[in-house]
């Protein structure tokens, strides 16, 4: 099982990527600054396969911690921070992180980023595969692409989350509130009638009959789930 360490001051944000990053089999260990995540990561290097790494934060900032991280080992940092500014960011690869996510990020967007770094390190080659299938439903994960059978079929970001999401996850009926919590969670509470109108195109572009889905099915009731 993969293992990523959380450095971040604000718990909430901790307890949301921790909550998210479990769906996906990523045991998380969380430290409320640069130094408790430095003297964490000093203690167990061989342990932690990646780090999400704040940028502001007391004590000591992601970038200190980032650049003493860099001094014992290589392992990938992503670093998380409300600013945008390209000097930010630069400053922050300068001392060795390896890519960066603004705040408000979406999670599964947080996940693709993870998974992409740890399949360039090699930490990540045995844990997952780059490809999803489901009877004539394939994704390919890195390309963010959705074929059905041989043919590319056009999703919109959101699109290719939700059904990411439901194929991982093949068989478990999710309601639309927990589908909307869980792909649109840290961006901003939308009205939950969208969750509706994204499975519907999905069942559009990706079922061979809309109207007789044999995939993404709906649980009366409960909410939606994929068969394979």
């Amino acid at each position: 099982m993969l293992k990523v360490l959380i450095v971040e001051d604000e718990t909430g944000i901790r307890t949301i990527i921790k909550k998210y990053l479990k769906k996906f089999d990523i045991t998380c260990i969380e430290a409320e600054n640069g130094k408790k995540g430095l003297e964490i990561f000093t203690q167990n290097k061989d342990g932690i396969d990646l780090i999400l790494m704040d940028v502001m934060m007391p004590e000591m900032d992601g970038v200190s911690a980032t650049k003493k991280i860099r001094e014992i080992s290589d392992v990938p940092i992503i670093m998380l921070t409300a600013k945008s500014e390209d000097m930010d960011k630069l400053m922050g690869f300068d001392h060795g992180a390896d890519d960066y996510l603004t705040k408000p990020f979406n999670i599964l967007e947080l996940k693709a980023r993870i998974r992409a770094l740890l399949r360039r390190s090699g930490a990540g080659e045995k844990q997952e595969t780059n490809r999803l299938t489901g009877g004539n439903i394939t994704l390919d994960l890195d390309a963010r692409n959705a074929y059905k059978g041989s043919e590319l079929v056009v999703l919109t970001a959101k699109e290719f989350d939700v059904i990411e999401f439901l194929m991982r996850n093949a068989n478990r009926v999710y309601s639309r509130e927990a589908l909307l919590d869980t792909i649109w969670a840290y961006e901003y509470r939308s009205d939950i009638r969208t969750v509706d109108v994204h499975i519907r195109r999905l069942r559009e572009k990706l079922e061979e009959n809309p109207a007789e889905p044999q995939h993404i099915l709906t649980k009366w009731g409960v909410g939606y789930y994929f068969r394979k």
